[in-house]
């Protein structure tokens, strides 16, 4: 019923009466996505011309070349995830319409601007500086959704970024704004649109997640340049009595794949617990084929089991082959759940595991067939210096298992 009221307002949104279409204006633009509490969540765009623009969030540049003009509305695609922007052309300078995730029936209104480069409007200078660690912790009141974060920033002037690093991946590249005592960061992707805002002192934060407008969580933070989060290769681990991995998925044709394939046979395998809707698989995959580009070997191979959110297995398998050709991924992802990304069924999936804590998890397996270590998570270009020690890692790791 939801969705089908969705439908309705699109309809009656997005009327056709213009033979011609409008376009939007080249230059800066500022977006804004409504969320809980009355906060809106903004980011900026760059109209590069009719088939191309730019979202940014602090470093990141997300190119969108998927644009579709039709009559007075427009429908703007990010690239590999499945959330789209429907909106209605008010004028050449404003759009107004929805951020629509359609398989998770999900709706937040939108709204942009041209002219406006400001992400955050401020009317007074910053009374703190947040920059270096926080040491934080997501759903403090609650023993059940309680967990730890290495809050990462940078600050100038008013301008702050970084992010926060979890044990199971980070949240993307934030940028925002102190005004005063208070603090509001944020980023949109396409997948997640997130939004933090906080009071804070010299040494403590208290404040507010925002994910769209379908969720929210407090958190709190203080000052702790020594704190670490859990060692990510201790986190995810085969059960007493095992040491290899086994399953059987499809792959987009529709083949059963296995470990025990002579494909796989004699080496090294990276095993990718990923979903096309998750924002740090992304990051994973976009380095694997970074990886695979610049370290030619016959001897490694890489595989991905997907879980989806999709409600069709069809529908699962367009994703994959959408990121696959978005990224240029080499390896074969195979199918392992639709229709919910549900941990504890993928778990049972992979019964051999103590448990499936994150997507991504990356599982290394060395010529014989056994499993060698387990990475849960993964802290992307985001992280800085811990992106950087990741992939020196995984590379000294990957040529001792090749060199075995």
């Amino acid at each position: 019923m939801r969705y089908f009221l969705l439908l309705c307002f699109s309809l009656s949104l997005f009327n056709c009466e213009q033979s011609h279409p409008e376009k939007l204006k080249k230059g800066m633009w500022r977006a804004i996505l409504e969320t809980q509490d009355n906060e809106v969540l903004p980011f900026n765009f760059e109209v590069i011309n009719d088939t191309l623009l730019t979202v940014f969030n602090a470093e990141e540049q997300i190119k969108v070349d998927e644009i579709i003009f039709y009559n007075d509305s427009i429908t703007i695609k990010p690239p590999v995830f499945e959330g789209y922007i429907k909106a209605k052309l008010i004028d050449a300078e404003t759009i107004e319409g929805l951020f629509i995730i359609e398989e998770l029936d999900r709706s937040v209104p939108f709204k942009a601007v041209f002219g406006n480069s400001s992400r955050f409007e401020t009317s007074k200078d910053a009374n703190i500086n947040v920059q270096g660690n926080w040491e934080t912790t997501f759903s403090p009141d609650s023993l059940e959704d309680l967990y730890k974060s290495k809050g990462v920033f940078k600050q100038e002037g008013n301008t702050v970024t970084g992010t926060f690093r979890t044990t199971t991946g980070d949240y993307r590249f934030l940028e925002g704004v102190i005004e005063g005592n208070t603090m509001k960061l944020s980023a949109f992707d396409g997948a997640h649109a997130f939004l933090f805002t906080a009071q804070v002192t010299d040494s403590t934060m208290s404040g507010t997640f925002y994910s769209g407008n379908h969720y929210k969580e407090p958190f709190i933070a203080k000052r702790n340049a020594k704190f670490e989060l859990a060692n990510a290769d201790s986190l995810t681990f085969l059960k007493p009595g095992f040491d290899a991995l086994a399953f059987s998925f499809p792959d987009h044709k529709g083949n059963m794949v296995s470990l025990s394939d002579k494909q796989f046979k004699d080496k090294v395998v990276v095993v990718q617990l990923m979903g096309t809707w998750c924002p740090n698989c992304l990051d994973e995959s976009k380095y694997f084929v970074e990886y695979l580009k610049s370290h030619k070997s016959e001897d490694i191979t890489f595989i991905g089991l997907a879980f989806e959110y999709s409600k069709t297995e069809d529908k699962a398998f367009q994703n994959i082959e959408r990121l696959k050709t978005r990224l240029g991924i080499p390896y074969p992802i195979l199918l392992a759940q639709y229709g919910s990304t549900d941990k504890e069924a993928a778990q049972e999936k992979l019964p051999m595991l103590n448990h499936v804590l994150s997507y991504p998890t990356a599982i290394y397996v060395d010529k014989k067939g056994k499993v060698r270590k387990i990475h849960t998570g993964f802290n992307g270009p985001a992280t800085g210096a811990s992106y950087d020690e990741y992939k020196t890692e995984f590379e000294s790791f990957i040529s001792e298992l090749l060199n075995e």
